[in-house]
Parts: structure tokens; C-alpha cells; sequence
């Protein structure tokens, strides 16, 4: 089994790109314009022939390379990935957010034919393939428009992971060749993850799939019938149990769990059964597999976490830091959202009021802070 995020994109490449506050956008293309290199330009006609040799054709090879091109934008986002230390309690106020889980239902209902269909099939939870979806791209509303193989063909001759990316590179030809997709609609994010449940090229040809039966697997399309069924089947193929609980908070859930984890302390006790690590095995964090979980289950009509997180080390709760993004917000200092997550956003706008009010300027949130903003 191939873990699908075999390179850790990490928890702030990967699920806040996709989870980020704000409204929804599609990446710009226009930000990763190709640019002139010759040593790319060099990488490339020597990969052509070990592309080759693996049964990728000539004809493939003109038509994917065709206005391909090194993305140095891909470079600079490789290098300069943030691993983000999130609590779970942050962790679950953007995973979980009331918008996220108000969407997730929306989506229950318009695809609830289809979903039916799939979870039949495959033995799937359909609110546990609507909870992937939204965290993957925001139910795609966030799926990427870079060009995969300029993305990874770039990746690869960088080196620094060459020999994954060339293999997705690779994969990507493949998918081509196929007819699944052209290279003009082969988009993504800047690592070459693509569609709706963002899957990358290796994962998708192992276990995509043609759900609507038009003779492609397309995962690109405004359609996300074959994004939703092609995680149900990974997750399937993954060891899914049927009818069997991802797990919940203990004392919640009936049945034997395989362990109760304490993330977060103070914070609830997660009884997690099989199919938790199944979910992993999409993206290997524990943060992840309970944040589709619980949205699943919020999705589902279940009620949130009923142990308190308690203050954080500045003695504010989850609710006094979503007012204090209110207030902030209220009085010229936009936070961008308040959804109680002490972001790059925030910390500039307290800065800001700090700066305009006298404060000695820290960027962080305090209780005088809100205080001072009529707390």
C-alpha cells in the first residue's frame, strides 16, 4: 500500500493550504509562470530517454513538454515550507470550523445519490469521503491550477527529492497516455497533488478510479464523482471496515477501541478504532485522521468534543481568542477570520493596534489585549 502523502507536505503545506480561513480562491496560475533554464532544459533531454525506456511515448513526450517549463516559485515553496506546531484544538477549529462542517452538509445532500453509490460500493462512510474532500481542497474549491509536469519535472531536476519526483513525473506521463487527462488540464498544487482529494500522479494510478464510467478517471473535473470515489476506494484498499467507527471521544463511541490518545492536554480522550489508521494511511498524522473524523462525524448531525481544551499558555480560551479577533476586526485591525487560531494574520493586526495605541509591540494575544479592546 502506498502511503498517498509518501513526502510530508507537512501540516502547514498540506492541510492549511486547504483549510486556510478566508474565501475559497483557486491558486493563481499566474504565479508559477515558466522562465527560461538551461540546466532544466538539459535534465529534461536526458529524462526524455529514460521515459522512454519505460514505455512512455515519443508522441507523449512532445505533447506533455509541449510549454512546459521550470517553476522557480516551486523551488522557493519546496524550500521554505513551515512545519506548523498546531495544538489539536487549533488543529480542529479550522479542520472543523462551523463553515467547514455548514459546506460538508450542503455537500452531503446535493451528492447524496452519488454517495450512496459509492459508499455501497465500497464500504465507505460517505460523511468520511465528504470530510477528506473538505479538508483536501476545501471541497475543491481549492484543488491548484499549477501544471503538474512543469511541478515535478522541476522537483525532479532540483534533486533535492529527485528520484520521487521523477517517478511521479512519470506517473504523470502515464496518465496521459492513458487519456484520462491532457497536460493543459493536468493541474495541481505546486508538489503535484491533483484533483478534488488531491492525489498524486503514483497514487492515482494505482488506485483511481472510473466512477461515472465515461472512460476517464478524472479527477480534474468540476464533477467530483471520480475524486470521491477514488478515495473511497484507497481508503478501501487501505483496510477499511465496513460499518465500523473511526473512533470518537471515550465514553462516546460503543465498542472495543485499539487505544485512547490524550493529544492535548487538558482536552478529550480520542478512542480510535481500525479505521483511524486507515485514515492515516491517506495522510500519516494523527491530527489529520482525527480532523476527518470529527468533521465526519459534525457532518454526520454529532455533537462537537465535550471535554474543554481549557486556556492556552496566555490564559485565553478558544471562544476569548475568536473576540479578540472580533474586536481587533471591529476597530480596523482585520484578522482575516476569527476562528480563534493565532495566525500570521493575527499577530499583524495586533501588532498594528499595539503599534497605533502605544503598546509595546509583541504580535501576541494576551488578556490585557482584550481587555484593552473592551474585554
Amino acid at each position: 500500500m502506498i502511503n498517498r502523502r509518501i513526502f510530508s507536505l507537512g501540516l502547514g503545506s498540506a492541510l492549511l493550504s486547504a483549510c486556510s480561513t478566508g474565501t475559497p480562491t483557486r491558486t493563481p496560475a499566474s504565479r508559477m509562470r515558466p522562465v527560461p533554464n538551461a540546466g532544466w532544459d538539459a535534465w529534461v533531454a536526458g529524462f526524455k530517454g529514460r521515459a522512454a525506456s519505460q514505455g512512455i511515448s515519443q508522441t507523449t513526450l512532445n505533447l506533455a513538454f509541449q510549454g512546459a517549463g521550470y517553476l522557480p516559485d516551486v523551488i522557493e515553496r519546496d524550500r521554505n515550507q513551515v512545519e506548523f506546531k498546531r495544538s489539536l484544538e487549533d488543529y480542529l477549529a479550522i479542520a472543523a470550523s462551523d463553515e467547514r462542517i455548514a459546506t460538508g452538509k450542503q455537500m452531503l445532500v446535493r451528492h447524496a445519490g452519488t454517495l450512496s453509490q459509492i459508499e455501497a460500493k465500497y464500504g465507505v462512510d460517505k460523511e468520511v469521503i465528504v470530510a477528506v474532500w473538505g479538508l483536501e481542497s476545501r471541497y475543491g474549491a481549492r484543488r491548484g491550477d499549477v501544471p503538474v509536469v512543469s511541478a515535478v519535472s522541476t522537483l525532479a531536476y532540483d534533486g533535492r527529492r529527485g528520484a520521487f519526483f521523477e517517478k511521479q513525473l512519470i506517473a504523470a506521463l502515464r496518465i496521459i497516455q492513458e487519456g484520462d487527462t491532457s497536460p493543459a488540464n493536468m493541474t495541481g498544487s505546486w508538489a503535484g497533488a491533483m484533483g478534488h482529494t488531491q492525489f498524486i500522479p503514483t497514487s492515482y494510478l494505482a488506485y483511481a478510479v472510473d466512477f461515472t464510467g465515461d472512460g476517464r478517471r478524472d479527477i480534474w473535473s468540476e464533477d467530483p464523482t471520480d475524486s470521491l470515489a477514488s478515495t473511497a476506494a484507497y481508503l478501501a484498499r487501505a483496510g477499511w471496515v465496513r460499518g465500523q467507527p473511526w473512533g470518537g471521544e471515550a465514553g462516546t463511541v460503543s465498542g472495543t477501541p485499539v487505544t485512547v490518545l490524550q493529544p492535548q492536554t487538558p482536552g478529550p480522550r480520542i478512542a480510535v478504532f481500525r479505521n483511524f489508521q486507515v485514515i492515516k494511511r491517506y495522510n500519516n498524522s494523527d491530527s489529520y485522521a482525527i480532523g476527518v473524523g470529527h468533521l465526519s462525524d459534525r457532518i454526520a448531525g454529532g455533537a462537537p468534543f465535550q471535554a474543554s481544551f481549557g486556556p492556552d499558555a496566555t490564559g485565553l480560551t478558544l471562544e476569548d481568542r475568536k473576540e479578540l479577533q472580533r474586536r481587533l476586526t471591529s476597530v480596523g485591525y482585520d484578522t482575516q477570520g476569527a476562528d480563534g487560531v493565532i495566525g500570521n494574520n493575527t499577530k499583524s493586526a495586533i501588532s498594528a493596534y499595539q503599534r497605533a495605541s502605544g503598546m509595546p509591540v509583541t504580535g501576541e494575544p494576551s488578556v490585557a489585549l482584550l481587555r484593552s479592546l473592551g474585554g
